[in-house]
């Protein structure tokens, strides 16, 4: 019987060792264009570059135009709406606690989770990430450094980018460096502790870089200074350089570690790029020492950050899983932040709540681009209307609905696959494309209210 009970312990080990461990870093305000394997004519990023290089790339990925709502979709794999997320701010960013979310789930799969950043889900202590599944917990508060709200969105009063206060497993501790810096390294701590304990872990990086206000180390922004770049946009670039620079220092340890075969490593940002530190389209960010005008670079997308447009909500995603999937292949199937749940669900070899979940696992689709994969409409209402205000009264501005092929905004129509930078509206040449969208997103909307959090499960 002892023997018995040892063979099947040993059988429990082993298969927890072949369970990957999944990293996901998530920026915050990066969007698509600021990567150089994008395109971006002043910024260096050679270690995104290389996991450009190693990874399979969805090269048309969606996600919510602001913060929390990015952020709740992919622990839920829902829309932010049904989670009761209709702002960053006003305890509007707070994740309905009847929520499951994914910590919770990949625990019964074996796994222990830490997040070091950003949570952006709720400040009061029912919603904190210790009490909704994660193990380790080193986090800022609100929706950046500093930030304060008369509500309860809020982080330490003066907090800063160098040397921040941070709340650690419940207990706010002083640090000493830059907070990015800091947080990958508390994050690479803590998975080497994992790796030595034989445990599968999921490591959830949420940088609060490149979010106003612009400040990076002056080791990265002196070279755009140099340039002649105002300080806003130097400190916008260079903390993605610094951000480039702690994804290299991750890449060699994993490689170091000998945990890149199992290791699933995901690079994505939480919604469209900013237009606060980039400048604003067909506007000049300033004029190089040569006297050109440096134009802000964002892939040639409409919309920034706030939009419903492509570029408010298309970001880079990338996934390097050696050994298992392809290296430098790029999947043009539309995907979606609700998707990233099952598909994180499905690598762990488990299952979650079904009737939570409307996204569907990519992991098919990763694995063979030629999988069969149904159309679908994918839904963006950015929401942020003034508090008390009824919703109904703003179901019909600042949505956007998605096909593989079109995207309809408001009372417009693009052809994404012929016209991406969304120049020319087809919308009368295409009535019944826009009834047939305009009636889904109604049907989606008025589903809202049966499914959304009331005010009494949100907290």
């Amino acid at each position: 019987m002892i023997r018995l009970l040892l063979l099947f312990f040993l059988i429990g080990q082993a298969t927890a060792a072949q369970k990957p461990n999944i990293i996901l870093v998530m920026t915050d305000d990066q969007g698509y264009g600021p990567v150089g394997r994008h395109g971006h004519p002043w910024i260096k990023t050679p270690n995104l570059d290389a996991l450009y290089d190693q990874s399979t790339r969805l090269t048309r990925f969606l996600v919510s135009p602001t913060c929390s709502p990015t952020r709740s979709a992919l622990m839920t794999g829902r829309h932010p709406l049904k989670n009761g997320i209709t702002h960053t701010i006003l305890e509007r960013e707070r994740m309905a606690l009847k929520a499951t979310i994914l910590p919770q789930v990949l625990k019964k799969a074996g796994y222990t989770s830490g997040i070091f950043g950003k949570w952006h889900l709720g400040d009061e202590e029912a919603y904190q990430p210790h009490k909704r599944g994660f193990d380790e917990v080193f986090i800022h508060g609100a929706g950046g450094i500093g930030q304060g709200y008369k509500c309860s969105c809020a982080d330490v009063p003066g907090n800063k980018y160098f040397d921040p206060v941070i709340r650690h497993n419940g207990t706010f501790v002083k640090t000493k460096g830059y907070c990015t810096d800091l947080f990958f390294t508390a994050a690479m701590g803590w998975m080497k502790e994992q790796k030595e304990k034989k445990e599968p872990f999921f490591a959830y990086i949420t940088t609060n870089a490149p979010h106003g206000p612009f400040i990076a180390p002056p080791s990265n922004t002196k070279r755009f200074t140099d340039l002649g770049f105002p300080a806003k946009n130097a400190g916008f670039y260079g903390m993605i350089e610094n951000i480039d620079e702690n994804m290299g220092r991750l890449m060699k340890k994993l490689a170091e570690w000998d945990l890149e075969e199992n290791t699933v490593l995901i690079f994505m940002s939480d919604n469209g790029m900013t237009g606060g530190g980039s400048g604003r389209p067909n506007k000049s960010v300033g004029k190089s020492k040569d006297g050109k005008p440096m134009m802000m670079f964002n892939a040639g997308q409409k919309g920034l950050k706030g939009s419903a447009d492509e570029g408010g909500v298309r970001v880079p995603f990338f996934v390097r899983w050696k050994g298992t999937l392809a290296p430098g292949r790029d999947i043009p199937n539309v995907a979606a932040h609700i998707d990233l749940f099952p598909t994180l669900v499905n690598i762990a070899g488990t299952s979650g709540p079904d009737s939570q979940v409307e996204g569907r696992s990519l992991l098919p689709l990763l694995r063979d681009p030629k999988v069969e994969w149904p159309e679908r409409y994918l839904f963006t209402q950015k929401a942020r209307w003034p508090t008390g205000s009824e919703p109904d009264k703003h179901q019909w501005t600042g949505f956007s609905v998605r096909s593989h092929q079109y995207r309809l905004v408001d009372k417009q129509l693009f052809d994404m696959l012929q016209d991406p930078g969304q120049k020319t509206n087809i919308a009368a040449e295409h009535p019944e494309v826009v009834k047939e969208m305009r009636a889904a997103y109604d049907t989606f909307w008025n589903c809202l209210l049966y499914t959304s959090p009331s005010p009494r499960d949100r907290g």
